[in-house]
């Protein structure tokens, strides 16, 4: 239904000095970006019932909630854990613990069908004594003892978080000091902090130390180190970042024999400086409390990432590296962007450029990421968007070649016997720390062990323990089949690209479909920061769509990683049409091939994907039927000055420079709304396809003024979008099960009453069968 939005002119368009356009008496929507504010929040909860009212009176409405929340709450669902020392700790959300309970167990007991769980901490619990709305955000522990650890916990979920000092014997908080004279636990009050543990009474610290301490994307520009007992106020500081940087990081390694700090600027999204602590200055427990820490700059290129790893050092690449090997004989070789290297920690540091390649890319092979057990690095290839995976271990050498010399031994790949095709997930068991006693002269009884993860559209997750060197695996834990996949099929497809690039995408048929051009199809995608879109099984989806008659398209369209860095790169900035125009060909793809046809076609996206489906149904809206925007980027020439916003310019651009602002403006929403003719048929009225825009209050990563201004807009112009907005819930738009039930029914009940009931532009209802 249409809001009841008062009449303001268009927007104008862009100036010769684009800051100009920002001013407050040419987006007369500025007053929505107050998170908090009265006139917002009251607009809010308008938009808020309105849309509720519509969806939640659909008579299928509640019982579709029930059985998503089925599914979310299932006590059957895979309980992941990582290790602590002897420990497999689980944060565990149900019907009962919606907000989760932190536990542990043993393997033995994690081997079992029901293991036998110890609580540890009660986050339901705590919040009711409390009195906060407290959501899980992840436990930096000090091992090998696994005493202590540091708690960030957020409220409501936002990325912001609370961080305080836990002991996991005692399964308690270590309170603050009382008074300057005792030291009590470390505490942090809310903001976006970053913790390390230097030793059991010292951190390295990143936070709001007040004003000048953040960059311009709101994270932490200064690393101090801070005592405990001192007051944060005097922690010093040992490391700085520029204003304009993203953040500045800190890495402490503590595996025994290889002790390495390493300190960094995140200059953009993609490129870092990186400085390791000297060895001389190392014990900075032990400095004056005046006296910086020593800092070695590591000669690599800026988008590489860099990790060591006991001896070794391991270095992914973004973009092509010409290096020159010191030792003789010389050498010289360009390694391509996508490849992941390995060499000695020392030599490396030496400027020695010798490298072992572990990881090269082709055409359609690239590397979808890497772990590493005491002696293996596992890595876990994608070929055409399936996974696969590699062992990589050190073989000695001691034979003597024809010149008499011994050998001294090579990297050796082995290729793992794994599921295929689908999507891979590998998590190292080995805990470096416990080398030194803590397990025994053996050392670490896991060092080899690992989790792998394998899953695919119609197929359970299962999760298995494996070990290097062999291809027999122990099936600890199965998801449940939520939905009856009888009958149903995947495949995948390729669509041609308005510059003949072809773009995979994968299609889910329903039971009994056929190519007919009359399928409900809901089209998902992503596209942006070199994250892949692959195979999962969604039991919800499975209830919701697939079972009901709805096809399930998921699409590999660049600025996403399924291809390595030039998959991405290939939609960098004032290339970010490329993945539009993707975008559009798998949709006429599907119409073309008769899967469907617009008026049954919906599209769907999150965050960066937000901003896709946002985009592309301003430019196409003929193709699509229905559109679901979530926590969405929509106003792209005031991004960079909304929260984290400025952490993504590396991937869009900078409005506030005339020339980027030229091609972001080209397909920003919230700047293309065309209006609609008044008094005209639905056709003639140039009415955009409907919409349900979603997001969350406490989203502190893309600031909810993109999806209000825009919904706003949308309504000013003569559309009829819907809105909802979760007072809680974070980027990940729900904080709990209840939240994100309620959420996904709303999605999936404006997707088939749009697209299969009372179409809100045909204003009929059609009568084709689900």
């Amino acid at each position: 239904m249409p809001m009841n939005m008062p009449k303001t002119p268009p927007l104008p368009p862009p100036r010769d000095n684009p800051a100009d356009t920002a001013a407050t008496t040419e987006d007369p929507y500025l007053w929505l970006e107050e998170v908090q504010g009265e006139r917002a929040l009251a607009w809010v909860r308008e938009r808020n019932a309105e849309s509720e009212a519509r969806l939640r009176a659909d008579p299928g409405f509640d019982a579709l909630r029930t059985r998503l929340r089925e599914v979310l709450d299932s006590p059957a669902q895979i309980p992941y854990v990582s290790r602590l020392g002897p420990w497999l700790y689980n944060l565990w959300r149900d019907a009962a613990n919606p907000r989760g309970v932190w536990r542990r167990t043993s393997l033995e007991q994690y081997r079992q069908a029901e293991p036998a769980w110890e609580t540890v901490l009660d986050l339901d619990a705590l919040g009711r004594a409390e009195g906060k709305s407290w959501v899980w955000g992840g436990a930096t522990p000090l091992g090998p003892e696994y005493r202590r650890c540091l708690l960030s916990l957020s409220i409501g979920g936002a990325d912001a978080s609370v961080v305080r000092e836990f002991d996991l014997v005692d399964k308690r908080f270590v309170e603050p000091a009382a008074s300057a004279a005792s030291a009590g636990g470390f505490h942090l009050p809310e903001a976006k902090s970053r913790v390390e543990w230097i030793d059991i009474d010292t951190l390295y610290v990143g936070t709001d130390f007040g004003p000048g301490s953040l960059t311009d994307s709101g994270y932490p520009r200064l690393v101090k180190r801070w005592r405990r007992g001192q007051p944060l106020a005097e922690a010093v500081t040992v490391f700085a970042a520029e204003k304009t940087d993203i953040s500045a990081w800190v890495s402490v390694d503590l595996t025994p024999g290889f002790e390495r700090t390493t300190f960094g600027r995140q200059i953009d999204f993609y490129r870092s400086k990186t400085w390791l602590l000297e060895p001389a200055t190392a014990g900075a427990p032990g400095l004056k409390p005046s006296l910086k820490p020593s800092l070695k700059p590591i000669d690599k290129p800026d988008d590489a990432t860099l990790a060591f790893w006991r001896e070794h050092v391991l270095i992914e690449l973004r973009s092509d590296w010409a290096v020159a090997g010191r030792t003789p004989p010389p050498t010289h070789t360009t390694h391509r962007a996508g490849s992941l290297l390995l060499a000695d920690a020392d030599a490396f540091l030496a400027g020695e450029r010798r490298f072992t390649v572990l990881f090269a890319p082709t055409a359609t092979r690239s590397l979808a990421g890497w772990t590493t057990t005491r002696r293996t690095v596992i890595v876990n290839v994608m070929d055409n968007v399936a996974s696969k995976l590699e062992e990589w271990r050190w073989r000695d050498g001691g034979q003597r070649s024809r010149d008499g010399k011994i050998s001294r031994g090579a990297w050796v790949k082995r290729d793992v016997q794994a599921p295929y095709p689908g999507t891979l997930s590998v998590s190292a068991l080995h805990d470096p720390l416990l080398e030194k006693g803590a397990a025994g002269a053996g050392g670490d009884p896991l060092a080899e062990h690992y989790l792998l993860s394998a899953a695919d559209f119609l197929e359970p997750d299962s999760l298995q323990l494996g070990r290097t060197g062999s291809d027999e695996r122990e099936r600890l834990k199965a998801r449940p089949r939520f939905f009856d996949a009888e009958g149903m099929r995947a495949e995948q497809r390729f669509a041609t690209s308005r510059d003949g690039t072809r773009v995979p995408y994968f299609v889910v048929w329903p039971q009994g479909a056929t190519a007919n051009g009359d399928n409900p199809t809901l089209l998902y995608g992503y596209g942006g920061f070199e994250v892949a879109m692959q195979p999962s099984y969604s039991g919800t989806l499975g209830r919701a769509w697939t079972t009901r008659g709805g096809v399930y398209v998921l699409a590999n369209i660049r600025g996403g990683g399924e291809f390595g860095p030039a998959w991405h790169q290939a939609a960098l900035k004032a290339q970010r049409q490329k993945s539009y125009d993707d975008f559009i060909a798998v949709a006429e793809d599907l119409i073309a091939q008769r899967i469907t046809r617009p008026a049954r076609l919906g599209i769907q996206g999150g965050s960066n994907g937000g901003l896709l489906v946002g985009a592309v149904m301003l430019q196409r809206p003929e193709l699509f039927g229905a559109v679901v925007c979530q926590v969405p980027l929509l106003d792209m020439r005031r991004y960079h000055k909304l929260l984290a916003g400025a952490s993504w310019m590396a991937e869009y651009g900078d409005p506030d420079d005339a020339a980027e602002w030229a091609f972001i403006r080209a397909y920003s929403p919230y700047h293309n709304v065309p209006p609609a003719k008044a008094g005209a048929s639905a056709a003639a009225a140039n009415l955009l396809p409907p919409v349900l825009i979603d997001t969350s209050t406490r989203d502190d990563r893309v600031h909810p003024g993109h999806a209000r201004k825009f919904a706003a807009h949308l309504a000013e112009r003569g559309h009829r979008p819907l809105y909802w907005e979760n007072l809680e819930g974070g980027h990940g738009g729900a904080a709990d099960n209840a939240q994100r039930s309620l959420m996904m029914a709303l999605e999936y009940t404006f997707l088939w009453q749009t697209l299969m009931g009372e179409g809100m532009r045909e204003g009929k209802r059609e009568g084709a069968s689900r």
